[in-house]
This record gives structure tokens, sequence and C-alpha cells, in this order.
């Protein structure tokens, strides 16, 4: 097994998983270490991500615990893998960790699924946009590492492109689409991008207009990664101190219902380019 010293989002998750198993079969720390043959500290390091974990002990764990849904752990193995170098690892040391995290979350998710409330998805960012939402960060950074975030941001949008195209579902507020991020003609041409990429087959773009009143999820930017199977779904936040995940059930759940709310309440998909187009056309 392999010590680490910054384990990763997904390698973190595969350990919380295996916690997750072992406490759900009701195994305590000191019977799942003497089934994978580890001392109780090396556990403890597997479980918080810091140590690697073979497929062949991952499956025997699976197996103590009655873990019966083999489309699972299967899933659960290939997450545990040795992690393929990634674009974004070109980044790593230049931006922080957790835009990171973000990139390798999308690239491995199966469908995806966001809500903004303020600003525009990331994912469907032109770069003056991006450009003016990094350039806004307190405190300030350096336009060197402003156009180290916007190069990343573009390479982002590898995961809606080709043959391996993911679908993408955006729920935008309308108080998003009127930030002026930019000025407004930055503001002006994001829009009309906005409009052109959710032509794709791939890209669902609604909007929820002001006049629909309360919502649910308090302002929160947020992302729905679907994994291979339900259970590796992953939720992620945005916050002033970078990206939080959350995957435990109750919560995946919450944003589950959250997505079905935008979903009956905000505009259709016609109805809310037109609503976008005519936002650009006043600026």
């Amino acid at each position: 097994m392999t010590a680490r010293t910054s384990p990763t989002a997904r390698q973190r998750r595969v350990g919380a998983e295996l916690r997750r198993m072992r406490v759900s079969a009701n195994v305590s720390a000191e019977t799942a270490a003497g089934v994978l043959n580890v001392s109780r500290s090396q556990l403890s390091a597997i479980e918080q991500g810091l140590r690697a974990v073979s497929t062949e002990r991952l499956r025997t764990l699976a197996h103590h615990c009655g873990t019966a849904d083999e489309v699972y752990v299967a899933s659960l193995a290939t997450l545990a893998q040795p992690p393929e170098r990634g674009w974004w690892e070109a980044y790593r040391g230049t931006i922080p960790a957790g835009l990171l995290d973000v990139s390798e979350l999308e690239w491995h998710a199966t469908g995806l699924h966001t809500v903004q409330t303020v600003h525009l998805p990331g994912l469907l960012h032109q770069g003056s946009y991006a450009r003016a939402v990094f350039g806004s960060v307190i405190p300030a950074l350096p336009s060197s590492e402003v156009e180290l975030r916007v190069a990343h941001r573009m390479q982002r949008q590898q995961v809606l492109e080709g043959d391996n195209a993911r679908p993408y579902a955006g729920y935008v507020h309308e108080a998003a689409l009127r930030m002026q991020f930019g000025g407004r003609r930055a503001t002006r041409e994001q829009l009309e991008h906005l409009c052109t990429v959710s032509e794709r087959g791939n890209i669902t773009l609604r909007v929820l207009p002001v006049e629909a009143g309360a919502f649910p999820g308090a302002g929160h930017a947020m992302l729905y990664a679907e994994g291979p199977v339900r259970l590796l779904d992953t939720v992620q936040l945005d916050s002033a101190h970078g990206p939080d995940f959350t995957h435990d059930e109750p919560q995946l759940s919450k944003y589950r219902s959250h997505l079905r709310w935008m979903d009956q309440h905000a505009l259709s998909e016609g109805a809310s380019r037109d609503f976008i187009h005519a936002i650009a056309r006043d600026l």
C-alpha cells in the first residue's frame, strides 16, 4: 500500500465508501483490519484515503461485509485503481487542488447537473466572463494565476464535447443572467454563447425567473455528478474557501429533490433560450 500526503477527493471517496461499507455491516475496525491483514492504523489510513487499497483487498472486505451489489463493488474497484494522469495534472501546484478535484469529478461522471444563482455555469463560460469572475476574488489574485484558472476552466469544457460528451443539465436563476461580470459587452456575449451551446443535443439549459419566487438551496451553487452507480454520485458545492464535496445518501437525496424542484418550476428549454436572448438584447 502506497502512503499519500495529499489525497484527492476521488481517493478520499474510496476510503469513505470502504468505511461506510464496514460500518453498515457492523464490522469493527479491528475485525476489518484482520480480514485485510493490515494494522489498525493502516486501515484508518485507507479509510481516510491516505493509503491505496488493492482491488483484491477491496473485494475481500466487500465479501466479508456481505455487500451483494456486484455492480457497485466493481465500480468502487475501478475508482480505487491507480489514477490516470488526467489533463488537469498539468495544473497541480499552480492552482488550488480543489479545482483539480472538480475537473476529475466531471471527467469521470456519467452525467452532470448544476444549479447556479449568481454565476453562470462554469462549464459554459467564455474566457472574458471567466476572467472577470476570477478577477473579483478577494484577496485579489495575481494576473498570472487568473490566467491559469481561466485556461483550466476552458479545458474543463472537454467533458461536453466529442464522442464521449456527458449529458449536462443546467438550471440558472435569472439573477445570474443579469449579473454583469466583465461589463455589458462581455455579459451580452456570454449570454449569446449560452443560447448557442444550449442547442447541442447533450446540453439542457433552463432558467428560473425571479417571478418564481422562493426556491430551495439557499443560493448555493451546486454540481450534481452522476457516478457509474447511484451510490457513487457526488455533490459539489461552492464556498468561499473552495469546493466542498458530499456523498452521504441523505444529502444526495436532498439534492436530487432540489433538482426535481428546479425541473418542475424552471422555464422550458425554448422559453429559457428566448428569455436569455431578451436579456442579451437589452444590454
